[in-house]
């Protein structure tokens, strides 16, 4: 809100961020950031060319790929002075930033956190990790690291409504240093004798725009960890982001792609106007370069979220539909689809509140308890890591602020500085609250999608 009478001049701002980030990730210095080899870059270009001249959308231009990009980048246009009219126009975002400014983050999660209480107070559920041991569930402890978490900064050309990070332009302060991003790249290395990394995965925020992104993922490819990029697809309009299908192909980077409905009205209402038609045209040419595709090894996964107060349905389900509607609308092609129930947390907490659903929606989570669910949350075998440096649990304790304890950060909590290896955080209790049920109502719910 204190942005719109200078609309203007947020957007040259953050046109020229843009350009910055985007000149720093495009162009890791040769010195510092490993790369992939020129063979592995040559394979993955034959296999890109062979997959155009076969799979390409009927309409696709027969110029090269680089030439499609640039073009379709120029007709859309960044989204960020889109979004930030939207949020100066929206009530709801105006309140929740007038209200973030005068009361601060802390005590904005501290009420949020009081409403889920109450509104189990007349279910008799006790704390969620005796509920888990009581419904037969192991005891909540941290088993060995294989999958490392990353949030490298809140900065996002969208403003969606479900978004439980509350990304959005105007995020321009919290950003991974490269000092962060060096120290994560060393406890990879480090972390050998209880915990396996295997996999890092990227998120934000829109990951691909900040800095650090490009060098992250080649020294974790270097090191033969899988990646994984948490894609919003519009980014890919994004000035300086023209190459980036091309990059994630040529280093084998698994994309997460978020596309809540396989409907136009759907996804626009939560994510904003004119996303659908982009998210639509970027899974397009991740298509072009192999993404999807069988034979190329390049998976290409969407993630669905209910677009309301309810559990998403089974996978297997609406994998189907999802395959239905996009390829024979759009002729889209993708791997695997993923479903992820909305957390009662940050925005979606609000939404909750106003629509006076909370006391609902908790019992609906607590109701449909699933312990099989409960055995396979990601925090049991992830590590999540915020922009600043901070351990969590997982990514929804990170957005709460709730930091594993310990450290020299006093009520900070952990940091990658604190830890000679992430082997030392194995048997640790894990932190949980009342937004647990999230994860475990169901099928489970998880970043990679239902987990019983």
């Amino acid at each position: 809100a204190e942005h719109a009478s200078d609309a203007d001049n947020v957007q040259t701002s953050h046109a020229a961020m843009h350009a910055a980030l985007a000149s720093r990730a495009a162009a890791p210095s040769a010195a510092t950031t490993p790369r992939v080899s020129s063979a592995s870059r040559r394979h993955r270009r034959r296999v890109a060319s062979d997959v155009r001249s076969r799979s390409a959308p009927s309409d696709a231009p027969s110029s090269s790929s680089s030439s499609s990009s640039s073009s379709s980048s120029s007709a859309f246009g960044s989204l960020v002075p889109e979004t930030l009219r939207e949020m100066e126009t929206d009530e709801e975002f105006k309140l929740a930033a007038k209200r973030l400014k005068a009361e601060g983050q802390r005590a904005l999660t501290k009420e949020e956190r009081a409403r889920r209480r109450r509104a189990l107070d007349g279910l008799d559920v006790p704390n969620f990790d005796a509920f888990v041991v009581d419904r037969g569930a192991s005891a909540l402890v941290r088993k060995p690291t294989t999958i490392l978490q990353v949030n490298i900064g809140l900065y996002c050309n969208q403003a969606c409504s479900h978004c439980h990070v509350e990304s959005s332009p105007l995020r321009r302060e919290e950003v991974m240093s490269e000092a962060v991003a060096a120290r994560l790249v060393e406890l990879i290395d480090a972390s050998k004798k209880k915990s396996a990394i295997k996999t890092l995965d990227v998120t934000g925020g829109a990951p691909e725009l900040m800095a650090q992104f490009r060098p992250l993922v080649l020294a974790a490819r270097q090191r033969g960890l899988d990646v994984i990029d948490r894609c919003n697809l519009t980014v890919l309009y994004e000035p300086g982001q023209e190459d980036l299908p091309e990059f994630l192909a040529e280093n084998g980077v698994k994309v997460v792609a978020s596309l809540p409905c396989y409907s136009e009205a759907n996804t626009d209402a939560q994510r904003g106007v004119g996303v659908f038609e982009r998210s639509i045209a970027a899974l397009k040419r991740l298509n072009e370069v192999g993404y999807g595709i069988e034979g190329t090894d390049l998976e290409l996964d969407l993630m669905y979220n209910p677009g309301g107060a309810f559990l998403p349905p089974s996978q297997e389900t609406l994998d189907v539909a999802y395959r239905s509607e996009l390829g024979d609308a759009y002729g889209v092609k993708f791997s695997k689809l993923f479903t992820l129930t909305n957390m009662p947390i940050k925005r979606f907490a609000d939404y909750l509140h106003r629509e006076g659903k909370t006391e609902a929606y908790m019992k609906l989570l607590v109701d449909n308890f699933n312990p099989a669910a409960a055995e396979g949350v990601m925090c049991r075998d992830l590590v999540s890591v915020s922009w600043d440096g901070r351990l969590f649990d997982c990514d929804f304790n990170q957005q709460l602020d709730m930091p594993m304890k310990g450290g020299n950060g006093g009520d900070g909590g952990l940091s990658v500085f604190d830890v000679a290896s992430l082997d030392e955080l194995v048997g640790r209790k894990l932190a949980v609250d009342n937004h647990c049920f999230g994860c475990t109502a169901g099928a489970g719910s998880s970043c990679s999608g239902s987990t019983a």
